[in-house]
């Protein structure tokens, strides 16, 4: 069995540091590896992704993120993301990475991902240049999960998990207004992961949304954005076949 902790949208500045060290540091009693699932800082800023790292550097577990679109909002990404590196977390967009955890090998892909609504109520690749890309965006992400899935299938993965910021499904927005849908998942998203396959889907973003939910491939889907599951992280259970 694998232990997989999870949490997104922990939001750290200059004064949260030290704030979820203590139970990060209780990870190798009950997981044996740790997923972030974006938002990570506040704004972005190689100074909130420092207090990030120093939070994170030196865990016991191996620690696998993406970044979510607040990391994104200072527009300096690949700072936030070497900042982590350098304190050992492996940071994903658009590929994969393999994990040995006793013994089992334990695939994890991520993206960010991006909006543009579910099935019936999202947005087409139609119209004004700027709607135009903003779905390709969305699309290339998705394409980017897929890919990373289909490669860990074929590196003999026991269990590959979906890391992204933005929803694939809207079971796990429930609670969030309907206007704000779209910005916050992309069924292109579980497109991807019932089509490459997955063991467990986890995301972050949507703060007044619900933990549970499901593709339509049957793919259990957790949102684990931490105003969501009101804790330091979540452990969910995976059995390797």
């Amino acid at each position: 069995m694998i232990r997989v902790a999870a949490v997104g949208d922990i939001h750290m500045g200059p004064e949260s540091q030290g704030l979820l060290r203590p139970a990060f540091d209780t990870l190798p009693d009950c997981a044996d590896l740790l997923l972030l699932a974006g938002d990570l800082t506040r704004h972005g800023t190689p100074e909130e992704a420092r207090v990030v790292a120093q939070e994170l550097r030196g865990l016991a577990v191996p620690v696998v993120a993406v970044l979510g679109n607040h990391d994104h909002h200072d527009e300096q990404p690949g700072k936030v993301a070497a900042l982590l590196e350098d304190a050992g977390v492996r940071v994903l967009e658009g590929e994969g990475t393999v994990l040995e955890c006793g013994g089992t090998r334990v695939g994890v892909a991520g993206t960010k991902g991006f909006g543009g609504g579910f099935v019936g109520r999202s947005a087409g690749e139609f119209g004004e240049p700027l709607m135009k890309e903003f779905v390709r965006y969305s699309r290339r992400c998705a394409d980017g999960l897929r890919t990373a899935l289909e490669e860990l299938d074929r590196q003999d993965c026991a269990v590959r998990v979906a890391l992204t910021h933005f929803s694939p499904v809207a079971d796990t927005l429930a609670g969030e207004p309907p206007e704000i849908y779209p910005f916050l998942g992309s069924y292109l998203l579980a497109e991807a992961i019932d089509t490459a396959g997955a063991d467990l889907s986890v995301h972050g973003h949507a703060h007044a949304g619900t933990e549970h939910g499901m593709t339509a491939g049957g793919v259990r889907v957790r949102n684990v954005a931490q105003p969501v599951i009101r804790r330091a992280f979540n452990v969910y259970h995976l059995h390797a076949d």
